[in-house]
């Protein structure tokens, strides 16, 4: 055997072992079955939405969670499932874990822990027809700004509204919950609400993808880690996973995966169940 035949032969079985390492840490179930079953929902770009020419998933998240498969050398299954029934998936066992750009919260962890693997902020932001009046946060105060209820946005909104409006003696925001983001950015181009929030990892995507239509209002108000919910009753999956985000952070796929989707600024090192 050549010397190069030799290398070539060593890394076969090295990256044969890790596999391997990595399947035998899954649960008996998970290895019978041969592969994952991920919860999602297509409506948050660029973390998870359709492609317009193939109608498939595309995503950070769903490239993220394929190379999680192949890490742990499983094949995966994509389940769309609206967001407020992610968690009661798990719990009935419908689908194993979830990749939806989840923030990890303390009441959410009374059902599921959280692998952590990338930082968001809450963002205000208004359209182009208002922002010549709405130019800072603080003249957000007594106007109607929307955010999806299905997420904590809207109380975040409430807390920094009684923080920066209510204890300055500012009227308070009015806050609308929306049936998504979508259905806020509508209901903002109608002026039905005069501003809104979400992710900072999106807004850059559909300000891109409306030109002139929307304008951030200041920075990021909050910070948040958006994490991989898994029950608290499979710790041997939720490990596995872990460790995958961890091997694939080391050997530079995940800093590609964020690349791709120019979401550098929101990179974060996995951990478990740190979010606020």
């Amino acid at each position: 055997m050549t010397r190069f035949a030799l290398l070539a032969a060593t890394a076969a079985v090295a990256a044969l072992a890790v596999t391997s390492a990595s399947a035998q840490a899954l649960p008996d179930r998970i290895k019978q079955a041969g592969k994952i079953i991920i919860g999602t929902n297509n409506n948050y770009p660029p973390i998870i939405y359709k492609d317009l020419a193939t109608n498939e998933l595309t995503g950070f998240d769903i490239d993220l969670g394929k190379a999680i498969g192949k890490q742990l050398g499983v094949e995966v299954e994509w389940q769309e499932i609206a967001f407020a029934q992610m968690l009661p998936s798990l719990q009935t066992g419908r689908i194993d874990m979830v990749m939806a750009g989840m923030s990890d919260t303390p009441a959410r962890r009374d059902t599921a822990d959280f692998v952590d693997y990338m930082k968001s902020g809450a963002q205000f932001y208004t359209s182009t027809a208002l922002a010549g009046e709405i130019k800072t946060p603080e003249d957000l105060c007594g106007k109607t700004v929307g955010a999806s209820r299905s997420t904590n946005w809207p109380q975040q909104i409430g807390e920094w509204s009684d923080a920066n409006c209510v204890a300055k003696g500012k009227p308070a925001i009015n806050v609308v919950g929306t049936e998504g983001s979508a259905d806020a950015r509508t209901q903002l181009k109608t002026q039905r609400i005069q501003a809104a929030a979400q992710g900072n990892e999106t807004l850059p995507y559909f300000q891109q993808l409306e030109p002139d239509t929307y304008v951030a209002i200041g920075q990021a108000f909050t910070e948040s880690l958006v994490g991989i919910p898994v029950l608290k009753t499979e710790p041997q999956l939720r490990d596995a996973v872990k460790t995958a985000v961890e091997k694939l952070q080391a050997d530079g796929t995940y800093d590609q995966i964020l690349a791709k989707y120019g979401l550098q600024a929101n990179k974060l090192p996995a951990a478990l169940n740190q979010g606020q």
